[in-house]
């Protein structure tokens, strides 16, 4: 198991939403750039006896930050301010379908964030091949390398603590939730 496999790619209503409304997608982006960073330190606290997840995560979340604090310049770049945080609709509903039960709420809380990467190197990647201004272009061509990492780096975690059957099996039902979730998510200029 070493990727995610996104059932439905990205609309191209999206992407022109995107486009035409980038300085509020950057103010999104940031807010999920600032949020990624706490859940990898949220899964480092809830595990902290797990050696290997607790030292990737610390590098991820301060990665995270490192993106975060980059979109914030760009954001002072062009006189944006952060807004209060908004509920983030597509990773609330992932959340919902993560069990209970000790072991399978951990190992979805790996495979769901592996979703969620997957989809933002998608994503990103649509940026980077259509915007205009060439540091945007190289900004967001980095950060594909990022997410492609970090969704790696949650199927690596999954395929540690637990069984590659096991593994494979609840993705390939995380693909299935996720392509649900996205299809009928509104269409508008944030990163999901």
């Amino acid at each position: 198991m070493t990727r995610v496999a996104l059932r439905n790619a990205t609309s191209a209503d999206w992407l022109d939403c995107v486009l035409n409304h980038f300085d509020e997608f950057l103010i999104d982006h940031a807010a999920n750039e600032r949020k990624a960073s706490s859940m990898a330190m949220s899964l480092v606290a809830h595990y902290p006896d797990r050696q290997l997840l607790v030292s990737e995560l610390i590098e991820l979340a301060l990665e995270e930050l490192n993106h975060f604090r980059q979109v914030i310049k760009i954001m002072q770049q062009r006189d944006l301010v952060m807004t209060p945080d908004e509920k983030d609709l597509y990773v609330n509903e992932l959340r919902q379908h993560i069990r209970p039960e000790p072991d399978e709420y951990f190992l979805d809380r790996l495979l769901c964030a592996a979703v969620i990467e997957a989809r933002g190197e998608e994503r990103f990647t649509l940026l980077a091949d259509n915007l205009k201004e060439a540091s945007l272009k190289r900004f967001y061509s980095n950060l594909v390398k990022s997410e492609a990492r970090h969704h790696a780096l949650f199927l690596q975690l999954a395929n540690t603590y637990f069984d590659s059957e096991t593994c494979q099996t609840r993705l390939v039902e995380w693909e299935t939730i996720e392509a649900t979730v996205i299809e009928h998510l509104p269409i508008r200029s944030r990163l999901h």
